[in-house]
């Protein structure tokens, strides 16, 4: 029976009102979130030839340790320009790499024409089913999503294959450190790599090691340190200004900087890994 044109509209006090879930803000707060996320991971892609210049390698001893036991291939994973890949490629491993950055995987190969690279991600991993016998990822794991990306990292992995995790950080308990940290506006920075990474099922054990070293650096070099970072290639041009001139300042008056041509920066290597079960 077709409904009178008078009852177009009317409201049924006995019909259920319709509501927006109860959820809705959070939801759209999280999409914000994943959307800013993966707008800072792409802008790597416009910061490539400077990442590879300010951005340091990784200690032979944090490599030694990560993939101790391991011997056959090894994927880097998030490699980036390949600093971690050449570490690899140092100590004799047959490397693979991967990452999402077309600009990134560029300069990598530009350097290791002899390293099978790949365009992927540690969501998606473009190697068959346990192929390799570690993964590793340097600076990168904070930007994943775990619960994607640890059950196709194992997918990879042969049984009781390795999966090693490398973060440099720069050494903050030393004062003019901890005060570059703050002028670069470090506390603003999207994904937060000072966090425990979490792994999981079905990894075993997550062991840490801690590697302390300096590596030699110049005023532009800290500048190109600081222009590396998402969150400071994310920002205007005006922001990016201010950040250069407080670092200028801080080298020229700092008294552990001024009047010294190169000068060490010192980090901590926080070193993770674990073995797949099987």
């Amino acid at each position: 029976m077709l409904a009178r044109p008078t009852d177009a509209g009317r409201h049924d006090a006995r019909a259920p009102r319709i509501r927006m879930p109860a959820q809705r803000p959070a939801y759209d707060r999280g999409m914000r979130e994943r959307n800013a996320k993966e707008a800072h991971a792409r802008s790597f892609d416009k910061a490539a030839g400077v990442y590879e210049a300010a951005r340091p390698g990784y200690p032979a001893e944090a490599v030694a340790w990560m993939l101790e036991g391991v011997d056959g291939c090894v994927l880097d994973l998030g490699a980036g320009t390949g600093k971690l890949t050449r570490a690899l490629v140092e100590r004799g491993y047959e490397v693979s790499a991967v990452d999402p950055s077309p600009s990134m995987l560029g300069v990598l190969q530009d350097a290791l024409p002899g390293v099978d690279a790949r365009l992927g991600s540690a969501e998606s991993i473009p190697f068959a089913d346990g192929s390799v016998d570690a993964v590793v990822a340097g600076q990168a794991w904070h930007w994943v999503d775990p619960a994607v990306a640890v059950p196709e990292v194992a997918r990879v992995l042969r049984p009781g294959g390795t999966l090693g995790l490398v973060w440099n950080f720069r050494d903050e308990s030393v004062d003019w450190v901890r005060e570059l940290g703050q002028l670069m506006k470090t506390a603003e920075a999207y994904a937060s790599d000072d966090i425990a990474p979490v792994v999981g099922s079905p990894f075993g054990e997550l062991e840490r090691h801690d590697v302390r070293w300096a590596q030699p650096m110049t005023v532009d070099g800290m500048l190109d340190l600081a222009r590396s970072r998402s969150y400071f290639i994310t920002k205007d041009a005006e922001t990016q200004a201010a950040v250069i001139a407080s670092l200028r300042r801080l080298a020229a008056e700092h008294p552990d900087l001024a009047g010294k041509d190169v000068f060490e920066l010192p980090y901590v290597t926080e070193c993770y890994r674990a073995r797949r079960d099987g």
